[in-house]
């Protein structure tokens, strides 16, 4: 998503010769461009697909929305298991129009969960709830700290579910460097995600994670403290950035590799 104005065939190649090693993948450019042509384009690159983003969405009261719900979640971790990552990032979903009990909601991602991840193990996929920030709970995400994925995630096997440590969700939360040492000792970091927070936010807020070292985000001190819980895989950055998406692709591409090393390491 930091580049998607690139067409996947030139995301590979640029990744390629850039040295980026692994690239997380979206449902939507990948079913543009056909499951099984983006897991053998992205296998004959010599990529690792880090990651598939995104199922979730998991908050619904409606049976019938509940069903779909599930039935498009277990389509997600096929698709993962078919481009041959082993993490399916969770977005858990707002609250249902009507709805102001956040209690009820996250236990009904719970509920979901109980269905979801046995049918992930079996496919040899992980499930990553993804903490938002709080100015997210009522629309997208009611999980907004890394404590509260982790009391989801802490109900089912390690290898099933875990959480995603995203510096623009969680940088703010003096909770949140106490979680990741939970999350390291208990095996549930199954994603590392850099982004920074930047101010004045846009219109909508969404689009506004900003370039590494543009923003407010201590990277390094995150980086250290999430390799020291642990996390030996890779590491993405995600930005939803519609300054960087009306740039040329690779151009962002080059600058942002420039930045991972120099702001976080």
């Amino acid at each position: 998503m930091t580049v998607k104005q690139l067409p996947l065939p030139e995301l590979t190649d640029a990744c390629v010769r850039l040295g980026i090693p692994g690239v997380g993948l979206w449902r939507e450019p990948v079913a543009a461009y056909g499951l099984q042509p983006a897991a053998e384009l992205v296998r004959d690159a010599g990529l690792t697909v880090t990651s598939l983003c995104r199922g979730g969405f998991l908050t619904a009261v409606d049976a019938d929305e509940r069903d779909r719900a599930l039935a498009d979640n277990r389509a997600a971790i096929d698709e993962a298991a078919a481009l041959g990552t082993d993490t399916l990032v969770l977005v858990s979903g707002g609250l249902p129009d009507g709805e102001r009990d956040l209690a009820a909601a996250r236990e009904r991602i719970a509920e979901a969960l109980s269905e979801l991840a046995p049918y992930a193990g079996e496919r040899g996929v992980r499930l990553a709830i993804e903490p938002l920030h709080p100015m997210f709970a009522s629309d997208r995400c009611v999980v907004s700290t890394l404590t509260q994925a982790l009391d989801l995630a802490e109900r089912f096997p390690a290898d099933q579910v875990g959480v995603v440590v995203d510096t623009y969700h969680i940088w703010w939360d003096d909770q949140a460097p106490s979680a990741v040492a939970r999350a390291g000792a208990a095996g549930r970091i199954h994603s590392f995600q850099l982004a920074d927070w930047i101010t004045p936010l846009p219109a909508g807020v969404l689009y506004g994670r900003g370039q590494l070292g543009d923003g407010a985000v201590d990277l390094r001190a995150w980086r250290e403290r999430v390799e020291s819980a642990g996390w030996t895989g890779l590491i993405e950055v995600e930005l939803f950035n519609d300054g960087l998406w009306a740039r040329d692709g690779v151009e962002v591409l080059e600058e942002t590799t420039v930045r991972f090393v120099s702001e976080a390491f």
